[in-house]
């Protein structure tokens, strides 16, 4: 197959709405905070003055909870595009932790508490699935291609455009829309910082990215952002493995693709202890190192997808990009694309 580009990008982050405030954002060194009401964090990392009904109307929105309104409206942002003239051609695979949390345990709480004989509303069941986001995406703009939801804690974002990748390479689609989404609520941040998460403050938003071969980003006059090389995954166990099988993973990516340590120009860390000491090890202290974790907080299924995002809008043009992935439940990946242009 043609090699694959990724064309188009939308971000909503706690700088606004759009790729340009994302970049700005970051640009600025700044990390937005909110004071929160409840939960164990005093602020979050939340996106500025983000209306459900103001977004996206109030038809069909009464019941959306919030991490599907982020994604609705990131993949609105994208179809601005002429790639939704066929619909039955565009696929979306969307990553999540476990969909909205804050849905699951008021539904939960609802059906224990809740007047008899009803109990719950079912209006909000849907809320409580983990695929919600992505299907009511797909409904919302009339995307009828392949759908799917994946979960994998920090380096979600990479695993759904590889995900997107495999969907491509076996001719399910001709297009695929692909990223992750996170919401905050108090909800999630109690888990997070029962978890240890307290480093930085929770963030929110989502990174949705367009997919597709260069012949067919370019017969439709999308400019390429950037090749996507390859990606590859691997597991640890015990925290103290993570620079060894870091160092592994990104080693054997890099053979796989037939690249040196000296061909990369840029790594978008996750920024995990002892991923700065493992990419020492392999690519050496000559490539530009990023993060966006001070900025954007812990953004946890989100992550790795704001990392990509930051890589297209601030990424040397040409440069041979790494973006590298550590959760703490044992997942690592990393992805390399070749940069084109900036988003």
């Amino acid at each position: 197959m043609d090699e694959l580009v990724i064309s188009g990008c939308s971000v909503i982050s706690p700088f606004g709405l759009g790729v340009d405030a994302f970049a700005a954002g970051l640009a600025s060194g700044d990390r937005p905070t909110t004071a929160t009401s409840g939960g164990p964090y005093a602020d979050a990392c939340l996106i500025p003055d983000f209306d459900v009904r103001a977004v996206l109307g109030a038809k069909g929105t009464r019941a959306m909870d919030r991490a599907t309104a982020i994604a609705v409206a990131g993949v609105g942002m994208l179809l601005d595009t002429p790639v939704a003239e066929h619909p039955h051609q565009v696929g979306l695979v969307l990553g999540t932790s476990s969909g909205s949390i804050k849905s699951i345990m008021d539904f939960t709480e609802e059906s224990l508490t809740g007047d008899k004989p009803y109990h719950v509303d079912p209006a909000r069941f849907p809320n409580t699935v983990m695929n919600r986001a992505a299907g009511q995406s797909a409904i919302w703009h009339g995307l009828k291609g392949p759908n799917a939801t994946v979960a994998g804690g920090a380096a979600t974002g990479l695993l759904a455009l590889n995900y997107a990748t495999r969907l491509l390479r076996r001719d399910r689609c001709q297009a695929v829309l692909c990223g992750a989404v996170e919401e905050y609520s108090e909800q999630r941040g109690w888990l997070a910082w029962h978890v240890g998460q307290r480093d930085v403050p929770p963030g929110e938003g989502c990174a949705i990215f367009l997919l597709e071969s260069r012949e067919a980003a370019l017969a439709a006059s999308r400019e390429p952002l950037a090749a996507v090389l390859g990606s590859r995954f691997m597991a640890y166990e015990r925290a103290v493995e993570v620079r060894a099988i870091l160092a592994a993973c990104v080693r054997g990516l890099l053979d796989d693709l037939g690249l040196r340590a000296e061909d990369v120009g840029l790594v978008v860390s996750s920024g995990a202890e002892s991923e700065d000491a493992a990419l020492d090890g392999v690519v050496g202290p000559q490539a530009e190192r990023r993060s966006c974790r001070d900025a954007l907080g812990d953004t946890a299924s989100a992550a790795s997808a704001f990392q990509l995002a930051a890589a297209l809008t601030g990424g040397p043009s040409g440069a041979v990009t790494l973006v590298t992935s550590v959760d703490r439940d044992g997942v690592v990946g990393c992805t390399a694309v070749r940069l084109e242009r900036a988003a």
